[in-house]
């Protein structure tokens, strides 16, 4: 069962982004979707804050993948827009990157397609109105449990 939430601007993502990192558990993969423009990075960098990363967060687009050691636990975030072909995240080790102490955020997953491991938590962000509607989809118990203590943050009318 898809839930979503509408956010009214760039303050309110980085906020949502935020519940996401504190409510995590660690060793979750989450997929984040949407058009160009639409917010992804934002959100990553939201969720990063949550998870207690104090410093600046950069768009991985050109590395693939930024690493953040915050406390107990690694962040990695990807942004797989300029992957040519998943083949190419072999190259990447991508399978190391995937623990129960690392949070994995990926952009563009579909480019990862038939490499990337099941995502726990998929995030789709639209456009709707002036702000975003942000969709999500949990696919594993850990992905449900997360969505379960989100959901008890949110207002009803979300």
């Amino acid at each position: 069962m898809t839930k979503s939430v509408y956010l009214a601007d760039e303050a309110a993502m980085v906020e949502f982004g935020g519940k996401l990192g504190q409510l995590a558990e660690g060793g979750e993969v989450i997929f984040l979707e949407g058009d160009l423009g639409m917010g992804k990075t934002t959100l990553s960098r939201g969720m990063l804050r949550g998870f207690g990363h104090q410093g600046s967060v950069k768009s991985p687009t050109y590395t693939l993948v930024e690493p953040y050691e915050v406390a107990d636990r690694t962040i990695y975030h990807f942004d797989l827009y300029r992957l040519g072909d998943p083949e190419e995240l072999e190259y990447l080790g991508i399978r190391d990157y995937f623990s129960d102490q690392a949070v994995c955020l990926i952009e563009w997953p579909d480019r990862g397609a038939g490499v990337l491991p099941e995502c726990d938590f998929q995030l789709t962000i639209t456009l709707q109105d002036r702000g975003r509607r942000v969709n999500w989809q949990v696919n594993t118990e850990k992905g449900q449990r997360l969505a379960d203590k989100l959901e008890q943050t949110l207002p009803e009318s979300a």
